[in-house]
């Protein structure tokens, strides 16, 4: 099984210069608890079912299993879907190492205002370029994480 490993940042400053591609994405939860999320998900035409575990100490790794899914059948599932379905544009900003993508979703509904960076690594201590439009770190704050979001918006927080 894999293991995924991530950072995640705040953006603050202008990233699209940079975007080779935006795919809008809806997405939801069949099960979301401290353990373990499920998730659905249709991006672009593509379907998919995800299982994450609890994310480690440091909040950069976690169990992930994630499996394509007809779109229509994603679409189904997401009417089982737990409250507060998620809907953003995650936009792909290719590093100039050619290895790694940042990956920043603009959030709507609920959730408009907040853009939010994150970048996979291949370990925990992989160097990764830093543009400067990166804010503020905000790995391991699971305020943060999408199943937080989809049921403490965006909306609702005191900034």
């Amino acid at each position: 099984m894999a293991q995924e490993i991530e950072r995640k940042f705040l953006v603050a400053g202008d990233f699209s210069k940079g975007v080779s591609r935006s795919l809008p994405i809806v997405q939801g939860y069949l099960c979301s608890d401290a353990r373990r999320t499920v998730r659905v998900r249709v991006c672009g035409d593509s379907g998919f079912i995800t299982v994450k575990g609890a994310s480690d100490e440091s909040g950069l790794s976690r169990f992930e299993w994630e499996k394509e899914i007809p779109s229509s059948d994603a679409m189904s599932l997401l009417e089982l879907a737990l409250p507060g379905v998620i809907s953003k544009t995650r936009h792909l900003v290719p590093c100039s190492d050619g290895v790694h993508t940042w990956e920043v979703d603009e959030f709507h509904g609920d959730n408009e205002g907040l853009l939010l960076a994150e970048i996979e690594l291949s370990s925990e201590d992989e160097a990764f370029e830093r543009p400067d439009w990166l804010g503020k770190e905000v790995t391991g704050d699971p305020a943060y994480y999408n199943s937080a979001l989809s049921r403490n918006p965006y909306k609702n927080w005191n900034r």
